[in-house]
């Protein structure tokens, strides 16, 4: 299907619950105060795009192309990842909730998640490797047959994770936070 191609323009303050985003490749833009929530994303392409205090909670994105795409103070509740498109995927985030969100086995590229909040969310069979977690909220976070491999957990928070079911060689963690690598075998530390 050929797209539309639209770059480098700012959208602020839309409303895509009511009227839906244009299908098109999307590439340098900003989306400032806009509300997504709900809304149809799939088959969009965003390239080198901000998305800046945005409610993304609940967007559907089948085939949707992430490349380079920021998401700064955004919500982004229960948001299906594994669903869009795996070619060129790569993310940051900052101060941003992901809550009930999925990537199950995504590849993700090297992604920064700096002050998020990421409770519940499933990151089971994906490739979180060289992965950032900054200053991040993983309460109930699940981590089952996921490389972790070089992955920053440092000032992470409330995570757990089974070291047995996952791939963390390299993996960064405070002495606080190694303690949480513990939690699956049911051991009592004093």
């Amino acid at each position: 299907m050929d797209l539309p191609f639209i770059a480098d323009k700012t959208f602020s303050k839309q409303d895509y619950r009511t009227k839906e985003l244009p299908k098109a490749e999307y590439d340098g833009c900003t989306f400032m105060n806009c509300n997504f929530s709900e809304s149809y994303l799939s088959y969009i392409s965003f390239t080198d795009c901000e998305f800046l205090d945005c409610n993304l909670s609940g967007i559907k994105i089948k085939d949707t192309l992430f490349k380079d795409v920021l998401f700064k103070d955004c919500k982004l509740l229960g948001v299906n990842f594994s669903e869009c498109s795996d070619f060129l995927f790569s993310v940051k985030a900052k101060d941003s909730n992901f809550s009930f969100s999925s990537f199950y086995g995504k590849n993700l590229n090297k992604p920064q998640f700096d002050g998020c909040i990421l409770e519940q969310v499933d990151f089971s069979n994906a490739n979180l490797s060289e992965t950032l977690f900054q200053d991040c909220n993983l309460k109930h976070t699940v981590f089952e047959n996921t490389n972790l491999e070089k992955a920053d957990f440092r000032t992470a928070t409330l995570f757990s994770l089974n070291p047995s079911q996952n791939k963390i060689k390299n993996a960064k963690f405070s002495k606080e936070g190694a303690l949480n690598l513990l939690n699956s075998y049911q051991i009592v530390i004093e």
